[in-house]
């Protein structure tokens, strides 16, 4: 039961001490297996100290890599919104563009069609010289200034 006990709890340690004392053969091998246990628990505290390092560190490193891919899934995502927001002002701006293209051919349309009458009703039109017409019978008859008409008409308006 006691050697049950030893193996158990000094088993490891004593084989690879004694090892050491064997291949050493130092002048006091009591002390030199003293000495050399004390160091191989330090050793072992030291090991068990590293250990626990590493795993810690694998585990931030695992979380860093974790991080890092939800930040990258975080950009692409943000670059195809600004991209899908890109191309819906750019749609937008075509639109408006055409718009304003159908809207100056209507208006282009509607200049066309107006008469000279239209013009000549707006303030500042053209002053036309008079004209003369003859009629069937050979006599000419004086038409007036279509400006002088429109200045009678608008002060007949006042």
């Amino acid at each position: 039961m006691e050697s049950q006990y030893l193996k158990q709890c000094l088993g490891t340690c004593l084989k690879k001490g004694l090892a050491e004392v064997v291949e050493h053969r130092p002048a006091d091998p009591i002390e030199y297996l003293a000495h050399w246990i004390y160091n191989y628990r330090r050793i072992l505290d030291e090991e068990k100290k590293r250990m626990l390092e590493r795993i810690e560190l694998e585990q931030e490193r695992e979380a860093a890599l974790v991080e890092l891919e939800t930040l990258r899934k975080m950009k692409e995502e943000e670059l195809m919104i600004q991209k899908k927001l890109e191309e819906q002002h750019q749609s937008q701006l075509e639109q408006e563009h055409e718009q304003l293209e159908l809207q100056n051919e209507d208006d282009k349309v509607l200049e066309k069609e107006k008469t000279i009458a239209e013009l000549t009703d707006r303030l500042g039109a053209p002053n036309l010289t008079s004209v003369e017409e003859v009629d069937e019978s050979g006599q000419s008859e004086n038409i007036t200034d279509l400006t002088e008409e429109t200045e009678q008409e608008s002060s007949e308006l006042i």
